[in-house]
This record gives C-alpha cells, structure tokens and sequence, in this order.
C-alpha cells in the first residue's frame, strides 16, 4: 500500500521519540484533511504509565466534541494496543490507519466488530525501527506492552 503524507508525518513523530530516548511509536490525528494533533510514545521521557501515541496525540489534540471525533483518522506506526484502542472506541474514531503489526498487533479484530475500519499499512520502514528498537532494548518494549 502507498505511503501517505499522514503516515509520514506520524514516522516523524516516531522517529522524534526515539531520538529523546523514547520508544519509537508516532501518531497524528487527522480531521478532515488536516491534522489536529500529534504525538509521540513518551513513557520513558516523562516517567508515565499510559503516554503511548496514540494517548498522547489524542491528548494534545485537546478536548473535542463527540462529532469531531466522527470526522477523525488516526494513524499510528504500530498496531494500538488494547489501552490505546480503548481510547478509540471511546471517542468513536471511525477509522485507524496503522503502519504495521508483524512486530505487534493489539486488539484489531475486536476494533473492527465494534465498527472501527483499520487500514495496515504494512511499512516496511515502520516496521523496521520498531524491530531494530525491540532488538536493542527487549526490556524495555516487553515493560511498555505489559509482558
């Protein structure tokens, strides 16, 4: 699948936390064509339980209406995990497009029966960095998917 302009911009984000000694995770929230918020896996960086990506763009994002959040993709470089889907099915986000999930896959199949679209990507460099990333400190992606 072609690489889009959303995606770029979340491997940006990725790529922003792993140079801050984070784990290498971005994401950007898009709404009608535009971004409206972005982040970056920040655990490490701010010494927090739940500051996944996808947790701290929608964060940044800051607070919007219930139909906003119908008018939003999220895109993520890595397949969320069941925190960050949660958050998802919350807020009624129809639509996730994901970098990749052969280095982890969260709860897709039970995202899309309860009506969210997932688009994977397949990045071969999504996937890349997050393999080299789990190849260098185990210890630390095992603590951040709860293993």
């Amino acid at each position: 699948m072609r690489m889009d302009k959303f995606m770029r911009e979340a491997i940006k984000e990725a790529k922003k936390g792993l140079a801050e000694g984070g784990i290498p995770i971005g994401a950007v929230l898009v709404k009608q064509g535009r971004i409206i918020g972005r982040g970056h896996n920040r655990r490490v960086q701010l010494a927090s339980a739940i500051l996944h990506a996808e947790m701290d763009c929608l964060q940044n994002a800051g607070r919007l209406k219930e139909l906003d959040y119908k008018k939003c993709v999220l895109y993520s470089t890595l397949s969320p995990c069941p925190m960050c889907s949660g958050a998802i099915l919350l807020y009624k986000i129809p639509r996730v497009v994901i970098g990749e999930n052969r280095t982890f896959k969260g709860p897709e199949g039970y995202c899309r029966r309860r009506g969210v679209k997932i688009v994977n990507l397949d990045s071969a460099e999504c996937f890349e960095l997050m393999r080299r990333f789990i190849k260098n400190k185990p210890g630390l992606w095992n603590e951040d998917i709860g293993e």
